[in-house]
């Protein structure tokens, strides 16, 4: 028989293993909290985006400034104006090509009163000569008196030539009068907005000097009309088409997508020093309206759609793993691994071409902690 110290020594072993037992053999199975996403049919779009940032510009945009020097008399817009093509956005002083003008304008009248004069002479002049002739034929007048009549008439017709001659001068002097005129205003060459001034009423405005750029007088911008320009690889370039449909997001606008289409591509590749070589491309808004509140310079990304499927099966595209496998959730809520395979994606979504059916559930959340095939899944969020 046992003593009691030995019986005890019995009764803890026997407790240690019956512990070891029940934490082995009847310890609670393991499970991962995932979140999923069911196999669906939908839109999947194979796209290209943009390397770097890419910026929005105006259709049209110009550094003006008067192409003579001269001091600034009038400021009639301020920046912030939106102007109409022709209307003066600067004017210098210019009393004196005013006067030059006015003076020309005087010299037209005057040349056009000295027209009409000589000319009603020479016609007067045509009849007279005429009448003698008709004299000298009949034999009531001498044929010297007939020539002289003559004479006189064609030189009074070349005197109203010569004035009228004169007188197109006159108005041609006047012409050039204006157009020095006009070189003292600034005027818009098409609709806008006045981006910026440089200068102020009294200062000096100078052109600038052959290779020495100078900031213009007035920078003028077309906001009615904005486009994307962006690079993108020298690699994904060859695929894209003009007219091609595209997605334009902005770091102003966050959680807004605007539709697009491929405008124009540069005709050549940039190689700019460690930086990868790119194509610029320019997508412009399919809607007008849409940038009605923008502003060029605003940084900017396009996703140009190269191809697009609308009714094909799909997951979302980080569900994917290496080597095309994914983690799925049977009916008895096991995770199982199943290598699929997949036709076109993007950043959003990945086609399934096979290996998947419709509803099946796929796990989204690949990265948790203890996530492998055989554990039990915990749906946390159906997606």
């Amino acid at each position: 028989m046992p003593t009691g110290k030995a019986r005890w020594a019995w009764i803890i072993i026997g407790t240690s293993l019956l512990i070891a037992f029940l934490i082995l053999f009847l310890k609670p199975e393991a499970a991962v909290k995932v979140t999923i996403n069911r196999v669906q049919p939908g839109v999947v779009q194979k796209t290209v985006s943009n390397t770097r940032a890419g910026t929005l510009s105006a259709c049209r945009r110009a550094g003006i400034s008067p192409s003579i020097g001269g001091q600034i008399a009038k400021l009639p817009v301020k920046e912030g104006s939106r102007v109409k093509r022709g209307q003066v956005l600067m004017e210098l002083w210019n009393k004196d090509r005013i006067a030059e003008v006015q003076l020309a304008s005087k010299d037209v009248l005057a040349a056009q009163a000295r027209e009409t004069q000589a000319c009603i002479t020479a016609e007067v002049s045509e009849k007279e000569a005429g009448r003698i002739y008709k004299l000298y034929k009949k034999g009531l007048t001498s044929e010297d008196v007939s020539e002289s009549a003559d004479g006189k008439a064609r030189a009074n017709r070349a005197a109203c030539n010569a004035v009228k001659a004169l007188a197109e001068l006159s108005k041609a002097k006047l012409d050039v009068a204006r157009s020095f005129l006009e070189r003292t205003r600034l005027l818009a060459p098409f609709d806008g907005i006045v981006a910026e001034i440089n200068g102020e009423v009294g200062e000096f405005v100078t052109p600038s000097p052959v290779g020495i750029p100078t900031p213009p007088a007035v920078d003028l911008v077309d906001t009615d009309c904005l486009y994307v320009s962006a690079p993108i690889d020298e690699v994904d370039a060859p695929a894209i088409k003009v007219k091609m449909s595209a997605k334009i997001s902005l770091d102003a606008y966050k959680n807004k997508i605007f539709n697009g289409n491929v405008r124009r591509i540069a005709p050549y590749v940039l190689d700019k020093e460690k930086q990868a070589r790119t194509v610029n491309v320019e997508v412009e808004f399919n809607e007008s309206t849409d940038n009605k509140s923008m502003l060029p310079g605003y940084s900017a990304d396009i996703e140009i759609i190269l191809i697009e499927k609308n009714h094909t099966l799909r997951i979302p595209t980080e569900a994917l793993m290496e080597d095309n496998m994914v983690y799925i959730i049977n009916a008895e809520n096991i995770i199982e691994s199943r290598k699929v395979e997949t036709g076109i994606n993007n950043w959003s979504w990945t086609e399934i071409i096979s290996g998947l059916h419709e509803n099946e559930r796929v796990v989204v959340s690949v990265g948790r902690k203890g996530l492998t095939a055989g554990v039990r899944a915990i749906v946390e969020t159906n997606e």
